[in-house]
């Protein structure tokens, strides 16, 4: 228990040391620590979570190997002009993959007859905005990437709005806490992630976005932590599945 406590000491400081270093755009240190942080994160997880979920810790393992490869671009020498950068897609590409893996974990379990029964309209109304905040998100960094990139990171961009999405049909569905915190820490990631858009491509010269998206990222994981901390334990409506720990 004492080493339990002893991390997330060490990671609260780790969050609050990325933040500042984002806010004053010491990008690489920023990365070092934030790298620390996601390895020690999914250790604590691992090692310390009585009700471990395997989706979720298929994740955390993928999200983390996703941030050290990131890193590592740091440290490698400079790429030539027309040459392709593996690690940003090999990155990216595993980010994508560790938010599908968030999606499956709230999907596998649910009666999607009776899901799109009883929520047909917000699902219809979801899948339009989804569709129109892509495209709106992907156009503003359209001029800043090759066609490939663009590619990744509209992909990327759609992904994360879908995890939204689930997130927010997954709270309705299921009507309790673990579900909103969920659906809190996919609404913070959301943001994290649209604020480093404009950050990297659009408003590069404005340091206040650093902080804003590295805390809201550092928030959204506070927040995905307690919710994998808690089963499912208060009533739930008549219409849903048992619940159970994907």
């Amino acid at each position: 228990m004492l080493v339990n406590k002893i991390l997330k000491v060490v990671l609260l400081l780790l969050g609050a040391s990325y933040i500042i270093l984002q806010g004053f755009a010491l990008e690489q240190e920023g990365d070092i620590v934030s790298a620390a942080a996601f390895v020690l994160l999914t250790w604590l997880y691992l090692g310390w979570t009585k009700h471990k979920s395997k989706l979720f810790s298929l994740f955390l393992v993928v999200f983390t190997i996703a941030q050290l490869l990131s890193l590592l671009g740091w440290y490698r020498e400079e790429l030539r002009e027309g040459h392709i950068d593996y690690l940003y897609y090999l990155a990216n590409i595993l980010s994508i993959i560790s938010y599908a893996l968030l999606i499956v974990k709230m999907c596998i379990y649910l009666k999607l007859k009776t899901v799109f029964s009883q929520l047909t309209v917000p699902i219809i109304i979801l899948f339009v905005l989804d569709i129109f905040c892509v495209t709106l998100i992907s156009s503003t960094t359209e001029s800043a990437f090759t066609y490939y990139e663009y590619a990744l990171e509209f992909t990327y961009n759609a992904v994360v709005m879908i995890l939204l999405s689930v997130a927010l049909i997954n709270y309705m569905y299921r009507n309790n806490y673990k579900s909103m915190l969920f659906l809190l820490g996919s609404i913070f990631i959301v943001f994290s992630e649209i604020i480093q858009l404009a950050y990297y491509y659009i408003l590069s010269d404005d340091a206040n976005l650093g902080y804003i998206y590295s805390s809201f990222l550092v928030v959204a994981f506070i927040f995905y932590y307690l919710q994998s901390q808690h089963k499912v334990s208060e009533p739930i409506p008549i219409y849903t599945d048992n619940p159970l720990d994907v």
